[in-house]
């Protein structure tokens, strides 16, 4: 995937952090014992995922037709069609 920049935006670095704190607070109040903390960081995960959705549908996300994986692979010739 290196060649097709996928997650190379503002909106999937954005909803990476956010979710990844949350995974931090989560872990800490998971060792702590309190239930109440874990949820708590839970929520912030599923916040990181909102958000990202929220700055793609800005046009701060990939555009869906600008793909050169997908586009490479339908020039492709089908295996064992060489001649």
């Amino acid at each position: 995937m290196a060649g097709s920049s996928h997650g190379h935006t503002p909106a999937a670095w954005t909803g990476v952090i956010i979710a990844f704190i949350g995974f931090c607070v989560a872990g800490t109040f998971m060792v702590a014992a309190q239930p109440a903390g874990f949820w708590a960081g839970m929520a912030i995960v599923l916040l990181g995922g909102v958000v990202g959705a929220i700055m793609r549908a800005m046009g701060l996300g990939q555009p869906k037709e600008q793909h050169p994986v997908h586009q490479v692979s339908a020039t492709r010739e089908p295996a064992g069609a060489e001649g």
